[in-house]
This record gives C-alpha cells, structure tokens and sequence, in this order.
C-alpha cells in the first residue's frame, strides 16, 4: 500500500451485501483493504448463514484496517442492494463505529460503487457498463445526475446461472471459475439465446445446459458462449444507441477471461476503448465503498442514523449522481442521416436514392456456430414479420428482396424518435405499438432508435429480435424495453410515458393488460 500522510483523514468502507465481508480505509488512495469471504459447505449462498459469518468475523475484519481510528472521517457501508441478513449484520457495525468514533454516515449503493471504483481504477471517464455479477447483470450509462439503466437480466443474474449450473453438476461454488477451465476443453454446443431488446433472460439457457446429454465440457462451453453472447450483445447496442465511446467491465464475473476477450473484440470492431479493472476491485470488495463514500461525502453527501436503514432493492438509477454535477453526461452522438452507410449494433445499412439494405455483419466475439445461426434466423424472421404488420396497418418499410444475411427495403425518410422525443411524437409510438400488438405480434426491441418520425405517423423499423405472440407476458416485456430506454435517455420520462401510454391505448383494446404486465416485469427486474 502506498504511504500516506499522518494528518490524511481516511474513510472506513464496510461490504457485505452477500457473500464476502470486506473492509477498506481510503485516502488519496486505497490505503488497506482485508476481507473474509464466506464459503457454504455445499450449494449456494444462504442469507442467515452467511450473515452470521459475517457477524462472527466482523471485528477481525476490521481490525485488520482500522489501526488508526483518529484518522476516521466518515464510515461508508453498503446500504443496498442485497441480502436482507447480511446488509443488517453490516449497516449495524457501521452505525456503532459512526457512534464511537464520532463520524458520519456515508450509505452507498451497491451497484454504483462497482462503477465508481471500476472508473477510478482505470481512468475511464463517461463509460457505458456491463455490470456481471451473481445477482445482477445490467448494462448503465450516465446521464443528468444518474446512471440509467439500459439494460438487465430479467430472471437472475449471469453469476447465479453459472452457480445454479455448477450446483447441478456438483462442482464447487463459486461455479465461474470451474466452468471457464472445462469449457476452455469442451467444444461450443448450441443452446437457447433469449435476448429482448435491451433485456436478457438466463433461466431457459441454465434449464437446457441442465437437461443436455453432451459432455459436460462441450456444455460448458456452450452455457459460456451464449450466456457471454447475450450480455456482450446487450453492451453492443447500449454503446450503438447512446453513442459512447468507452466500454467498462465490473462485477465477479468480469474475472472470466473469455467474457473480457469477447467484449474486447467487440469494442474493436465498434472503434470503441474497453477496459476491466484489477480483479482486486471486480468481485464485492470494501475498497469500492470506500471510494464512493469518500466521494459521496466531499460532495456532502452523507446520511443520519434514522436513514440508515437497509434497502435490498436499492436500485442504481435511484441514486442522485452529486459527485458528477457538472458531468451532463450526453447520450447521443450527431446523426448519421446523410452518411451512405449507417452501423447499428448488428447491422449496417446502406442508404440508396429509394431503398436501404440492411446487411447482418458477422461478430467475432460470438462462436461462429451461434453466429451463424443468429444471423440466419433473424434475417429470416425480421423480413416474415416486417410484411405480416405491414398487412395488419402498422407503418413498417416496403419489403423488396431478401437473403440470408440482407434485407433491401423502402427508404423511410424522416427523423429517428430518439432525436425527436416530444409528447406528440411519442404518442405516435404508442399508436404503432398498439397497433403491432393488436396484430400478434411483438418487436423484442423497441427502443427509440427503432422508430421514424414520418408525416404524422411513427414507423417501426428493425424487426430482428421481433416474433408473434399474443401473450400478455411478451407484450408487458416488450414495453418495458421501450419504458426502460425512454428513461434512460430522456429527462421528462413521465410526461412521455404518458403520452406514450395515451397513443398505444388508443390503438390497442387489450392495452390495461399488457401496461399491467408491464409493471409486473418492472418490478421483478428491482433486484434478484
């Protein structure tokens, strides 16, 4: 550790939202930093038995670092998001530290000390971040005062997949480590891949790897590569649609070295700058609380005994970013309306006098099984579905000729929605969407990048993620990606989610239900 000056005052950092509990002192720079993880005997991490690890070893824990109380500014703890036992056992030890030593409180979320550490500790300013962990996986990005949330799993997190798996086949916790060594000796197999726009999903890819009669190693490279696949993919289109140029790995998991190749490769082939911190700072750690408390309380932020209280459900995009005040943030790069040829985050498109051809691009982070397979199939079903809506009166392109990997369509002349977010405009977007759902069909990426703004209408456009469906359940997921990227981009999101919500009703007869649903899958994505 680096020498610090005597008078340098230092802030305590506390973690233990789950597993591991960790205590760090922060100065100009990480000063300590020890931890004691807790290891069940077999199957995953139990909340009580792990909170009384957390208990028992506490005041060793932070033994190992508070050798020089005076020097104590502040104490930061994890205030959420986590398990309910382990975040009480934590938030206690800090109140009584706080108490002693006559300091003050610093209640951190969880989540955004991942992406504070992981900016400190690469020197990475405005990222786009996959966010990798056992409970969560999630793609941010910052804007006016908060990091908004692009993208996340909507069952479990990537971490507790492969630790669900890893149970399945009696292989020791945590499950990362042991399936990264098979599948680098297995051979990819093919396995479900459920992308939802911004969204993920990992239960059907663990039930089918659970159920597959392969080797256990070729399994195990095909859970990698396709639960690895999806998350890059979800990175790829936040970084496509806010037009960022740096990409940030944070979180456990961000410790696999095939899930840094494919994001590195990823990144290259978008010109974009990758990078993943130490593995000091990846898993849960109490550096990162410490550093964010410390920044939080320069900025006076800091909290009273009575606001102490635990919040298991502590969402990132709920934190007032006061330490990036004059950071706006900008989301989007200038239009690339006059340019010939367009990237999106699977495809490029060539603009003509009349006409565009959408051509699927091939990814070398992807196994070139799944590419391949990707590629097809989604050529396929975008060039079906595009013509079915079209029949049904929802305003889509021309369809004109189509092959494996390309489509050319009508030209829609007009302004992208996402340049474009007034009331009246997006109202316009609900009319479509009712509209598309009225005729069985879902888009699986409705995003306002995705939608044109022509002659009083809003025509949807990119159907590769698309499928029919009359389900409530698809629907309500299918807003929730529009929802999702509206917030995440805009500043006056209630006012266009009403406005919104007027135009689809309108359209739709079934609208109530599917908003309702909606709300549901809102509120399952709040922590897992």
């Amino acid at each position: 550790m680096p020498d610090i000056d005597s008078h340098e005052g230092l802030v305590l950092g506390l973690e233990g939202t789950a597993w591991n509990l960790s205590a760090a002192l922060f100065g100009e720079d990480l000063v300590a930093l020890h931890s004691s993880p807790y290891v069940p005997p077999k199957g995953g991490i139990h909340p009580r038995e792990a909170a009384q690890h957390h208990a028992s070893v506490m005041k060793e824990v932070i033994g190992q670092v508070l050798t020089e109380p005076d020097r104590i500014r502040a104490i930061a703890f994890s205030q959420g998001p986590g398990l309910g036992p382990s975040l009480r056992t934590v938030a206690t030890a800090a109140r009584a530290l706080s108490i002693a030593l006559g300091v003050p409180l610093v209640g951190v979320n969880h989540c955004v000390a991942h992406v504070e550490i992981g900016r400190w500790a690469t020197g990475f300013t405005d990222p786009i971040v996959l966010y990798a962990s056992g409970a969560n996986t999630q793609v941010f990005g910052y804007l006016n005062g908060r990091y908004r949330i692009f993208g996340e799993t909507l069952d479990i997190g990537v971490g507790n997949a492969l630790d669900k798996f890893a149970r399945g086949h009696d292989l020791p916790h945590p499950g990362g480590p042991m399936i990264e060594k098979l599948a680098r000796e297995g051979s990819y197999i093919e396995l479900p891949y459920t992308v939802k726009g911004m969204d993920l999903a990992f239960s059907g890819l663990v039930s089918a790897a659970q159920e597959s009669k392969a080797p256990l190693e070729d399994v195990c490279a095909g859970l990698q590569e396709t639960a690895f696949a999806m998350c890059v993919e979800v990175t790829e289109r936040a970084l496509a649609h806010a037009g960022k140029d740096e990409v940030l790995l944070v979180g456990g998991v961000g410790a696999n070295a095939r899930l840094q190749e494919m994001l590195r490769i990823m990144c290259e082939e978008r010109g974009a700058s990758f990078a993943v911190p130490e593995r000091t700072y990846l898993g849960d750690n109490g550096a990162m609380i410490a550093y964010t408390g410390k920044i939080m309380l320069e900025h006076g932020t800091t909290i009273t005994l009575d606001e102490s209280q635990i919040r298991p459900g502590y969402r990132a995009d709920e934190v007032t970013v006061t330490w990036r005040e004059d950071e706006p943030g900008e989301v989007f790069t200038a239009r690339q309306d006059d340019e010939a040829v367009a990237r999106g985050a699977e495809a490029a498109v060539e603009f003509r006098a009349d006409e565009v051809v959408k051509r699927r691009t091939s990814k070398r982070y992807r196994s070139p099984g799944l590419d391949k397979r990707l590629i097809a199939e989604r050529t396929r079903a975008e060039a079906r579905l595009i013509a079915t809506a079209r029949r049904a009166g929802v305003p889509t392109p021309v369809i004109r000729d189509v092959s494996t990997d390309s489509i050319v369509m009508e030209r829609i002349e007009g302004e992208v929605l996402k340049y474009v977010t007034t009331p009246g405009n997006v109202a316009l977007a609900g009319e479509a969407v009712g509209r598309l759902h009225g005729a069985g069909i879902v888009h699986g990426d409705l995003t306002t990048s995705n939608m044109i703004v022509r002659g009083g209408q809003c025509v949807l456009i990119d159907f590769g993620l698309a499928s029919t469906s009359a389900e409530v359940e698809s629907r309500g997921v299918d807003l929730h990606v529009f929802f999702q990227t509206l917030e995440s981009t805009t500043e006056n999101f209630a006012e266009l989610k009403q406005a919104f919500v007027d135009g689809y009703a309108a359209a739709f007869a079934a609208a109530d239900e599917a908003l309702a649903r909606e709300h549901e899958v809102e509120l399952r994505g709040r922590y897992l």
